[in-house]
């Protein structure tokens, strides 16, 4: 793609970095065959080359962006299964992040779409106060009929009940079963640890189980994901998350930085990317992103020890979006449920998104309902006996459409190996 960016414009870092991106693009098309939003709504603006020309359009005119510009990024899920299909390997990822800071700093959005935002970004990060908004979420079910789209559908995924909160989530050290083989840390996160306390807990059984010492350290937390993608920043949240792991590198070493929410472990590997012009960050967010792996990823590489038990059930795999196109992991799942004994069914329409996307079932519920109405059809039809993932987000979206048990991928190994099993499954 051609471009006509000013010298004076490519001074700025994130300009140059954008117009490459620009570049690379040749208007093929492939991405199209693979958008979810495109898929459903037919519209080439609401497809990833559409959405090029838009942002292109407006970065290139150094122009605040206009309703039209923001409806159709804010209709992009970010699922990133444009940038699996594109073979010019265009970073849409980065493209589409500058677009939505870029729209933060120059669109005055409507006075109730700007609070929706702030509210999700000051709640969903803080452990505490999201618990507390869930808490006020289920008084106000019974009343959700008179409220507004987006407000109903925040109540309608939130849960009846909420677990306690998990010790394994405080700062701590958690020894290695047997000898030590690998020193690892692990993100405790935010919305995760509040919805499903389960899957920190699996974790850190299955890792010492095999070997590893866990490590929650202490000053880390959100990974940044949900404010960097809303337009609002993240940086902070990231600078936290590498200071703290910097720590541990230095007192003790780390051999690996462990997810179990594939949209943080995507985050996390773009750390060094986020921080690349800043002399003190650089480094550090490097080796960081270097060091982090999913728990999938990492598991891969111990090895599996033999199945505690011999599981009968049938799992629908659902392939978490910031898991196969944002970090390429497809294999290494499915191959661990196999190791562990499960029958592994490949859903189809596997690459297309549930819907879940971040804070985008919240903001946008009627292209999401559609698209968990569609995951669900498709993993129906493989007739499962439960469905497994690996991010906390697909869990809760694909759950709201089905009655079928929905369990991380974790809680699956840590069963087959020695663990309890998943209250889900009963």
């Amino acid at each position: 793609m051609q471009t006509n960016f000013t010298a004076a414009q490519l001074a700025n870092p994130d300009i140059a970095a954008s117009e490459q991106i620009l570049r690379s693009c040749v208007h093929c098309g492939f991405c199209t065959a693979t958008c979810p939003t495109y898929a459903l709504l037919g519209d080439e603006l609401d497809s990833p080359r559409g959405r090029i020309y838009l942002i292109k359009d407006m970065l290139e005119n150094d122009r605040p962006a206009t309703a039209e510009v923001v409806k159709h990024v804010d209709r992009c899920l970010s699922c990133l299964s444009c940038m699996t299909t594109c073979p010019s390997g265009v970073n849409y990822m980065h493209l589409v992040d500058h677009a939505r800071h870029h729209i933060e700093a120059t669109y005055r959005r409507p006075w109730a779409d700007r609070a929706l935002r702030r509210v999700l970004a000051a709640v969903l990060p803080s452990p505490a106060l999201f618990r507390l908004a869930l808490r006020a979420a289920a008084l106000g079910q019974p009343f959700s009929r008179y409220l507004p789209t987006r407000l109903r559908a925040m109540l309608a995924l939130a849960p009846a009940r909420l677990p306690a909160p998990s010790p394994v989530s405080r700062p701590q050290i958690f020894p290695a079963t047997g000898p030590r083989l690998r020193r690892v840390a692990i993100l405790a996160g935010c919305a995760q640890q509040v919805l499903a306390p389960q899957i920190n807990e699996a974790t850190v059984r299955l890792l010492t189980r095999h070997g590893c010492e866990v490590v929650v350290a202490n000053g880390g937390g959100c990974c940044g994901a949900l404010t960097h993608h809303l337009g609002q920043g993240g940086h902070d949240a990231a600078r936290a998350n590498i200071l703290a792991w910097q720590r541990e590198i230095a007192s003790g070493g780390l051999d690996a930085i462990v997810m179990n929410a594939s949209g943080c472990g995507t985050m996390v590997k773009d750390y060094g990317f986020m921080f690349r012009n800043d002399p003190q960050l650089a480094a550090p967010a490097a080796q960081v992103s270097a060091l982090a792996q999913d728990i999938t990823e990492l598991m891969a590489s111990i090895g599996l020890r033999p199945s505690a038990l011999t599981p009968s059930q049938r799992v629908a795999y659902h392939s978490a979006c910031s898991l196969q196109h944002g970090q390429k992991i497809t294999n290494e799942p499915k191959q661990l449920l196999k190791q562990a004994g499960f029958t592994v069914l490949d859903v189809p329409e596997g690459h297309l998104c549930c819907g879940s996307a971040g804070t985008y079932n919240l903001l946008q519920p009627e292209i999401a309902g559609k698209l968990r109405d569609r995951k669900v059809m498709n993993i129906k039809s493989t007739a499962p006996d439960l469905i497994a993932a690996g991010n906390i987000g697909c869990l809760t979206q694909i759950a709201s459409g089905t009655q079928l048990p929905v369990v991380h991928t974790v809680e699956l190994l840590d069963w087959a190996t020695g663990g309890p099993k998943p209250a889900a499954l009963g």
